[in-house]
């Protein structure tokens, strides 16, 4: 959502330097940014784009892995690794987020949800650690 606030901001005359994205973000802290009040036809590519993003991932489980209990950890590694990713870039290129208590719009469909960021990194490093576990042969004692 932040490349979005950097939109909004263009349209207001702000700055869409990179820098001028970070600086607009912060500035919006205070203001609520509800994705309804987003032109129609840009939360409609926006929509698009995160349907999109899912097919994406639910496409790398379905090819990586021959049953369902392995597919749904494909899906669950690649989700996680890409979201990790997302907010390590994000602050990496513009400082955004400033905090991990900083508010996210994590995504449009089937409803919007909105949370601190810390919350889908805490997802996605539990998802992610948890694919990790099941891929660890169980110890069993000898049994003889």
């Amino acid at each position: 959502m932040v490349y979005l606030r950097a939109v909004l901001g263009a349209a207001a005359g702000y700055s869409t330097s990179l820098s001028g994205v970070a600086q607009f973000s912060e500035g919006l802290k205070q203001v609520k940014l509800e994705p309804t009040a987003l032109p129609p036809s840009l939360l409609k590519v926006e929509v698009f784009r995160e349907a999109a993003t899912i097919f994406m991932l639910v496409s790398v489980g379905l090819l990586a892995a021959p049953n369902r209990q392995g597919r749904w950890a494909m899906f669950l590694w690649t989700f996680a690794i890409w979201d990790v990713t997302y907010y390590v870039t994000l602050w990496a290129t513009i400082r955004w987020p400033s905090s991990i208590t900083d508010t996210d719009v994590l995504f449009l469909i089937p409803v919007v949800w909105v949370s601190p960021v810390w919350f889908p990194l805490l997802v996605s490093t539990l998802s992610a650690g948890a694919v990790l576990l099941a891929r660890r042969p169980i110890l069993r004692p000898d049994s003889r």
